[in-house]
């Protein structure tokens, strides 16, 4: 039985540093090694250090290290976690590869040298210790040729995509000679450990993703260069249009960066034999033009495109001049804009008899061929390839779903119209009556393969709340919450209203569901799949009833809000949250006032209501307040100050936590609480946690009175607000909301240490909800984030 408990990384570049840091992320002691220098820097020469000294040695891997503190978004969930890294050099520190489980290169991309590193790897791995390179492309079979027999067993491709901590996709290459063992381990280990989505890869140049995604890239170049389109056109139609990155081609080659493209796309056209690729793979003229002037995209500040103040232009490739950017106007994007789903938004582009149709019919077509002429010499099935476009492209749907969403007879018979040829094996299934990739066979997810529809593997962990509503698994619903049965005597509480903001509808799911979890159920999850957990209240109700003056139905709402916090806290069953992407405003409430919670790594979370001109109005300034009460020592002389200005600062900032481990820095997680790494395993460990809790007799906490800090930590709030106004980084709408929540915070002006009930502090915080509510600069805050999206400063 295989196991990871230590790893070695080898190169500190980019890409062997990031590895190291998801590594670090996970709770892994890594080693990160780089090669020594050959001169000293003039700051070196100053402190008198030679090429002998560790520090000189060590440079290269410590400067590795001291990057990831600095780069943004952060490869480390916090901080902190750069203690499981430990630099060193390949001179003096190849004999502790011994005490690594894995070792992973990610050296410079040439096979001779990636050769001689494993060679000397060889030498010093423990037998059984498993090694692995992060090639981006090159033969990992070529690469063990001159290795020892145990070494080949245990060797295989890794592929990560950059940055790892953030993209899902990990591509596993095995050689002929890879232990199956091995493999189906990292392939455990990739998905449960590291949290990935792992598909196996063969050893083709640039394996999947970058297969498939670099011929699409190139193709669209081809296709704006052939048919006269600009830039800003072309990344009109394929970008969320289509169920692609906001970025679309050009400004997503901009953020990886052209060298990075160029090199990928290079790499096929050395590696691969049939003439047809060959050429579509070579680069553009005016490409090679802009990698000469060293246009390389953001890291160089110009690329497709060019930023100067708040203007942006695009890249005109025939002049090679900067152009204002023009977005391509047709009339089958605004039908495609009033279509619900992605995939009616593309069937109805790429059949669109438009500019917009042209671009979308020439990529798309020319992209899913390749992709199916392709198929079974990159990987064993289609689906493998739908979800490597997803999880490392971004892309909603992978080639052969896309495929299905325009419709495959339809699409076909068109190709054969217009002179292309259709792979036979996709002739073959169409000839035997299979009309789509993919089809519900007996109620099971299914996929195309050899001649019969088989169905989609699905890991017990990840829990499918489509599927269980299809099976008739739902209790109860409404318009904005469904409560489902997920098995095991647990249900799940699933938000599915616009943006899954709260309203008076969730409310009342969250009131029925507890009741009826109380009364035939082991507990209750409250969690969903959608894009995030919960963005906060309905905003866009409550700003309709303060310009109506309706602040009766205001404050009805508000108390309602309030009371099922309150009633789901003192639940007699276990609640656990399953919080992840954006956990925003009411949706940190929910989370705080749950019997635990279970976060993905990924949980961005906070009380941002001051970004709209409010403070938390459901209970979420007392709940934090009580859980960083909670946390500190038990022997220790509670500074009730110092508490509740923590408390303040992080609602007054509006902070939000960059991952579920800052989160719990910050208080919104309590330190017993889980994390899960794997976002599609989310609801499955919360279920697990609701079991756990329910079989160790859970209670529900016991009602005590809360210490609050009184008239000295009002003061003390209300200096540092003050402090910020008169530095210019607070208005005076800012000060007024400070100090109405420094109010909330302290309990008003009672003595420091005076015991009040938790109704007091709700009751003065519904109070000043919607005191500040009525102000018409708050509601002119809550307009113009409706309207655009982010806060405003008046």
């Amino acid at each position: 039985m295989y196991k990871i408990e230590k790893a070695a990384v080898l190169g500190s570049g980019t890409m062997g540093a990031a590895i190291a840091a998801h590594l670090a992320n996970v709770g892994i002691p890594t080693l990160l090694l780089d090669i020594v220098p050959k001169k000293l820097t003039e700051e070196e020469k100053k402190k008198g250090l030679t090429l002998n000294d560790k520090a000189v040695k060590n440079r290269i891997s410590t400067q590795g290290v001291k990057r990831l503190l600095k780069q943004k978004p952060s490869p480390l969930t916090v901080k902190d976690n750069i203690q499981f890294i430990t630099p060193g050099n390949m001179a003096d520190d190849m004999e502790r590869l011994s005490e690594a489980d894995w070792i992973i290169e990610v050296v410079v991309e040439n096979l001779d040298i990636k050769k001689q590193v494993f060679e000397q790897v060889d030498r010093y791995r423990k037998k059984g210790a498993i090694v692995s390179s992060n090639t981006s492309g090159i033969s990992i079979q070529a690469m063990a040729e001159d290795c020892s027999d145990d070494f080949k067993r245990h060797f295989l491709g890794t592929h990560f995509f950059n940055p790892p901590r953030y993209l899902k996709l990990l591509e596993i290459i095995p050689t002929k000679d890879t232990d199956e063992k091995v493999t189906e381990f990292m392939k455990t280990f990739g998905e449960e450990r590291l949290g990935k989505g792992v598909v196996t890869a063969k050893d083709t140049p640039n394996f999947i993703a970058n297969r498939i995604g670099t011929y699409g890239t190139q193709i669209t170049i081809n296709t704006m260069l052939e048919k006269g389109y600009s830039i800003g056109e072309i990344d009109s139609v394929t970008g969320p249009l289509i169920g692609r990155a906001k970025s679309a081609t050009f400004r997503t080659l901009d953020v990886v960066g052209l060298d990075i493209f160029v090199d990928v796309a290079k790499n096929v056209r050395q590696h691969v034999e049939e003439e047809n690729e060959k050429r579509a793979f070579e680069i553009p003229d005016f490409v090679n033009s802009m990698l000469e002037r060293g246009w390389l995209g953001a890291k160089t500040g110009q690329g497709f495109y060019l930023k100067q103040g708040k203007e942006i232009f695009q890249l005109n490739p025939e002049t090679m001049d900067y152009e204002p950017r023009e977005k391509l106007k047709a009339p089958s994007i605004e039908k495609a804009k009033q279509l619900k789903s992605t995939k009616e938004k593309i069937k109805a582009l790429a059949f669109a008899d438009d500019r917009a149709g042209e671009i979308l019919w020439s990529t798309l077509k020319q992209t899913l061929l390749y992709a199916a002429e392709k198929a079974y010499e990159i990987a064993d099935n289609i689906r493998d390839i739908d979800l490597a476009m997803k999880w490392g492209f971004g892309w909603k749907y992978g080639p052969f779903e896309t495929w299905d969403a325009i419709g495959l007879e339809a699409s076909i018979e068109r190709i054969w119209k217009e002179g292309d040829t259709v792979p036979d094996w996709v002739e073959l299934m169409l000839a035997k009556g299979f009309t789509s990739f993919y089809k519900d066979v007996d109620g099971v997810p299914s996929y195309y393969h050899e001649g019969q529809y088989v169905p989609i593997p699905c890991s017990k962990k990840h829990i499918n709340l489509n599927l269980l509503k299809k099976e008739e698994r739902v209790i109860k619903k409404n318009s904005g919450a469904s409560l489902i049965d997920i098995g095991d005597d647990v249900c799940c509480l699933e938000f599915h209203s616009p943006n899954n903001a709260i309203g008076l509808d969730i409310l009342e799911m969250i009131h029925k569901s507890v009741e009826e979890v109380e009364k035939n159920y082991k507990g209750l999850v409250i969690g969903n799949q959608s894009s995030h957990f919960c963005v906060g209240a309905n905003i866009a109700i409550m700003l309709m009833a303060a310009q109506d003056d309706d602040f009766f139905e205001l404050e009805n709402v508000a108390k309602k809000f309030q009371q099922t916090m309150m009633f789901m806290k003192y639940a007699r069953k276990p609640i656990v949250s399953a919080p992840f992407n954006m956990t925003l405003g009411g949706g940190t409430e929910v989370c705080l006032h749950t019997s635990a919670q279970q976060a993905s790594m990924e949980t961005y979370m906070g009380l941002v209501e001051v970004g709209v001109g409010l403070i938390p109005g459901g209970g979420g300034n007392k709940e934090l307040y009580i859980r960083h009460l909670e946390q500190l020592p038990k022997d220790v002389p509670v500074d009730l100050t110092a508490v509740s200005n923590q408390v303040f600062k992080l609602i007054s900032t509006a902070a939000v936590s960059s991952s579920a481990n800052e989160a719990v820095e910050n208080g919104f997680i309590r330190r017993s609480d889980g994390i899960s790494v794997n976002n599609d395993h989310l609801l499955y460990d919360a279920k697990q946690k609701v079991i756990r809790l329910y079989e160790s007799g859970y209670q529900p906490p016991a009602k005590k009175k809360i210490p609050v800090s009184g008239e000295a930590g009002y003061a003390a709030m209300l200096m540092g607000a003050k402090s910020m106004a008169m530095s210019g980084y607070a208005s005076e709408h800012d000060l007024k909301i400070a100090e109405k929540l420094a109010k909330v915070l302290s309990g008003g002006l009672l003595p420091q240490g005076t015991e009040v009930e938790e109704q007091y502090l709700l009751d003065l915080e519904r109070e000043t909800f919607l005191s500040l509510i009525g102000e018409a600069k708050t509601q002119q805050r809550m307009q113009h984030m409706l309207l655009k999206g982010k806060p405003l400063r008046n």
